[in-house]
């Protein structure tokens, strides 16, 4: 949407997920209202920084084996959010600076954003298609101007699922986009999920704010779904504090309410 000047149109009075998570993980880039609806979340359930901030290094653990150990130089991230630290192609360029990266998101404030999105290496590339991810046929047809899809992709899926309902078929949505990928793509995905009851509520009462959109934390079970017929990596869906967890000399990661995982195409 735009102003009529070009400019994407920003509506600033109302709340925006991408712009919460912002706040959540100490960015730059979110209005009052944002900030007032992350608060509200907090008051209720003052463990959502972590789980955000987990979240984030969970995608950064999941690039960096994806762009080495596993070889993989094009992702479809769908999404993304704003730019913070280790974006997704700032860590799998580091690893493999050929990789080529897409970034889908449906918010304005991350298209007048772009631009810093699209700074990568010279070797690979990067590109920004504003889109949601309720029409993955337009996803696909605009990404295929960046990657090839003949060779194998990771999609990825990171705490975006949640925004849609189930009566929009999330996990249709997940195996249309795989079914476009090659053997040998995989799909990366986590979603808050249901295992402590206070982020519930929390979630419950973001949801009641004006004019969001709600956000659905769903159980282990649905969580696994989204991976039938592809081969999971170890160590499974698990919470993000323990999808390989990079070694450290304190007690094994504690348990949060988001999960997911890692698994290939075959």
């Amino acid at each position: 949407m735009s102003d009529g000047s070009g400019a994407p149109y920003i509506d600033m009075t109302r709340p925006h997920s991408a712009r919460v998570w912002n706040w959540l993980l100490g960015g730059k880039d979110h209005y009052a209202v944002d900030e007032a609806a992350g608060t509200k979340i907090c008051e209720v359930f003052p463990g959502m920084i972590d789980i955000a901030r987990q979240s984030r290094y969970m995608l950064a653990r999941v690039v960096r084996h994806l762009a080495g150990e596993a070889g993989v130089t094009q992702f479809l991230d769908i999404g993304t959010g704003l730019p913070t630290v280790d974006n997704t192609h700032e860590v799998a360029q580091r690893v493999a600076p050929a990789s080529r990266i897409v970034y889908v998101d449906n918010d304005p404030l991350v298209l007048a954003h772009a631009q810093a999105l699209l700074v990568g290496t010279p070797e690979g590339a990067t590109a920004y298609i504003q889109a949601d991810v309720r029409d993955p046929a337009a996803i696909l047809r605009q990404a295929a101007g960046t990657l090839d899809f003949s060779r194998p992709v990771a999609l990825m899926l990171m705490g975006i699922m949640g925004l849609v309902r189930d009566d929009e078929q999330p996990h249709a949505i997940v195996r249309e986009l795989m079914a476009a990928l090659p053997a040998g793509s995989y799909l990366a995905l986590y979603d808050g999920c249901d295992l402590d009851p206070a982020y519930v509520t929390a979630i419950r009462s973001y949801n009641s704010a004006s004019g969001v959109v709600p956000y659905t934390p769903r159980g282990i079970p649905e969580i696994t779904a989204y991976f039938d017929g592809l081969e999971l990596l170890e160590p499974g869906i698990v919470t993000v504090t323990r999808w390989r967890p990079d070694p450290g000399p304190w007690d094994e990661p504690p348990i949060v309410a988001c999960a997911g995982g890692v698994a290939k195409k075959p």
